[in-house]
């Protein structure tokens, strides 16, 4: 532990493109770049499942088989593929990309359309009733009541894309995975230790905000976040005379 001390606290790693900052820049843009299309893909399509009931079976089925497909083999097959298909950087940030969303899909598109299917059916009829079109029961009924696992989902995909985005530098790009595969190409294991520390208190500010803005935007009356006062302090309405 004092080596990883003496590594983060050493200012030449914290300046240049191979310092600590830029390094952190780098995931956090592979991170967030596959986190927008996973949602992209993933809520669309879990709200469709979840409202029409249709491709349950075959879309969301195929999604969660995603989950067992190895990420770095994956990435390795991907990058041999299109070797030389695409320019530049881009022959290594796509396949690389394109692994973190086929592993955040999941999260998202199953979390959502479970949300949506377990919205009360007496809320859904109540909506109808009221003369809502299916439109407006999706978006004014089924998703500020799916909202809380829709999240959930979004979190889950962000700690497993942050945690897998290290395997970036396997296929030479930055990130604070290249503190951990040049660690341990130069045997330097405090520098690999500091690197596994950094991407885990990233994972776990990223999962702390999500958790504040759940907070925020989930309606109250769903999660249930009201003041509540013992019935032997309520005060009893008095009536006055006019």
């Amino acid at each position: 532990m004092n080596g990883v001390g003496a590594f983060l606290t050493n200012s030449a790693h914290w300046t240049g493109e191979d310092g600590i900052p830029h390094r952190l820049l780098q995931h956090l843009g592979y991170s967030f770049g596959a986190l927008l299309f996973v949602v992209l893909i993933g809520l669309p399509l879990g709200l469709f499942i979840g409202h029409t009931g249709k491709g349950a079976f075959a879309i969301a089925g195929t999604a969660n088989a995603l989950r067992a497909v190895p990420t770095f083999g994956l990435l390795v097959y991907v990058v041999i593929a299109l070797s030389g298909a695409l320019p530049g950087n881009l022959s290594y940030l796509g396949p690389s990309l394109l692994v973190l969303v086929v592993l955040g899909i999941p999260a998202v598109l199953s979390n959502t359309y479970a949300g949506v299917q377990s919205v009360d059916p007496a809320a859904r009829d109540a909506a109808r009733g009221m003369g809502m079109t299916p439109s407006q029961v999706l978006w004014r009924v089924e998703v500020p009541n799916a909202l809380p696992l829709i999240l959930s989902g979004i979190r889950n995909a962000i700690l497993q894309i942050v945690a897998t985005a290290t395997i970036a530098a396997y296929v030479s790009l930055g990130g604070l995975g290249r503190f951990i595969l040049d660690g341990l190409a130069q045997r330097d294991y405090p520098q690999m230790a500091a690197g596994a520390l950094l991407v885990s208190a990233l994972a776990v500010a990223l999962d702390l905000l999500m958790a504040g803005v759940q907070r925020l935007v989930v309606s109250r009356g769903i999660t249930g976040r009201y003041a509540r006062v013992p019935l032997d302090q309520r005060s009893e309405p008095t009536l006055t005379a006019v």
